[in-house]
Parts: structure tokens; C-alpha cells; sequence
């Protein structure tokens, strides 16, 4: 039994979208989803399940870092029998020709997560996406007319990281650095179900330049329109 999603059974659509900020949430709910209804207030990660052009969707924020969202992937694999989940979230830019408000299609996630220690000791798990959800993302960008890339991201437990290790994730070719999508992946594969990450910059680590807290949680809409174009479309 789930025990941070309370919601009875069918309240919760197959296809999900997962902000990490619960607000985040529920400005989708509010502004893109027709009918949508409160499923989910526990410790304030709301949940909610509406239509988006006739299309059953739901959005459960799932807090931040690779523990909280484990947590709430897994719950929505497992107990509710979700099949395909798209992560929309920031992360900071470590490449020049990433800008800020760019749109990041996490193609893998590297990460320096004890999670995948504990799962797989000395061997190296590489989590990824899946294809066809990034393919149609891909092409949803292009109609839009949307600045994306194609590249893998950072899932780091550390925000504040004082050892600059995003310099040598930047050497190997990373677009970003975030801390959920790694562990999203992950459980994606042993549950057998579909997942992607969408991320638009917030910052950018080589420049300083940044966004603000309420332009994160509102104003990144041109994210939240590719997930749910890319989710519907699937």
C-alpha cells in the first residue's frame, strides 16, 4: 500500500508529470488541465488528475533530490500502475551554448547517487531514457518552434557543491546539472514503465545568470506545454 500518495484507486491517470515543486503542480492543474481534482495533499505534495485536449493526465510534484522522488515514482509504478512519467524541472546550465530558459531533453543521467551503489555495488548502471517518449519531445520542440537540446544531464545529491565537480561532468559532454532524473530512470527500468526529463535552465553555472523563484515555479511554460504534448502524443 502506498503511503505518501493517498489516492483511491483510479484517481491517478497512467501518464504523469512530475515537478519537484509541489506548486508546480498545481499551477499546471490550475492553468492546463480542464476538471482538474485534488488527489493528494500529504506533506503538501500535491497531486492532481485532469484532461489535457480529452486526454487523462496527472501531476504529482515529488519534492527535491533522488530520495523524495524515489520515493513517489516508485509508489506511482508500483501501486497505481503508472506507465509513463515525464520529470519537468530546472537544473543549472554547464555548457556556453546551453542559455538560461533553454529546454534540456535528457537523453542520460549521470549521477553520483549512493542509490545506484546500493543497487548495483561496483558495476555501472547507465539510466536513460525512454526513446520514443524522446523522440516525440523532439520533434513536439521543433512544431513549437522551442530551443532544445538533446544531452545528457547530472543527477547530483549535492546543490551546493563546493568541489566544482560539474567540471568534469561538463568535460564528458553534460548539458546540466539537476538531482532527480537518474533514480527516475532507474525505476523506469525495473518497473518496465516510460520515462523522460524535460528541463529548462534556471541558471547558468559559467555565467551567474539566474532566474527567479517565482519565474521557476510559473513561468516556465513552454516546458510544461512540451510534456504534456509529448505525454499525450504517446
Amino acid at each position: 500500500m502506498s503511503t505518501h500518495i493517498n489516492a483511491p484507486e483510479g484517481a491517478i491517470a497512467d501518464s504523469v508529470l512530475l515537478p519537484g515543486d509541489p506548486l508546480r503542480a498545481k499551477f499546471i492543474a490550475e492553468n492546463f488541465l480542464e476538471d482538474a481534482k485534488c488527489y493528494n495533499e500529504v506533506r503538501g505534495m500535491y497531486g492532481f488528475t485532469g484532461t489535457y485536449k480529452g486526454h487523462k493526465v496527472s501531476v504529482q510534484g515529488t519534492g527535491m533530490g533522488q530520495p523524495s522522488l524515489s520515493i513517489y515514482a516508485q509508489e506511482l509504478f508500483q501501486f497505481y500502475n503508472v506507465k509513463k512519467a515525464i520529470r519537468i524541472g530546472t537544473c543549472g546550465s554547464i555548457r556556453e551554448d546551453v542559455k538560461v530558459r533553454d529546454i534540456i531533453l535528457a537523453n542520460g543521467a549521470c549521477t553520483d547517487s549512493a542509490l545506484q551503489n546500493q543497487r548495483f555495488g561496483n558495476l555501472h548502471y547507465c539510466p536513460v531514457p525512454d526513446f520514443e517518449l524522446l523522440y516525440t519531445a523532439y520533434n513536439k520542440s521543433k512544431e513549437l518552434g522551442l530551443n532544445a537540446v538533446v544531452a545528457p544531464c547530472v543527477s547530483s545529491d549535492r546543490f551546493y557543491d563546493s568541489n566544482e565537480n560539474w567540471k568534469l561532468w561538463k568535460k564528458y559532454g553534460a548539458a546540466g546539472i539537476e538531482m532527480e532524473s537518474a533514480e527516475l530512470y532507474t525505476l523506469a527500468a525495473e518497473f518496465g514503465r516510460k520515462a523522460l526529463t524535460i528541463l529548462t535552465v534556471s541558471d547558468h553555472i559559467l555565467t551567474g545568470q539566474a532566474t527567479t523563484a517565482e519565474e521557476r515555479q510559473t513561468s516556465f511554460k513552454d516546458m510544461m506545454i512540451l510534456a504534456l504534448e509529448t505525454i499525450i502524443n504517446n
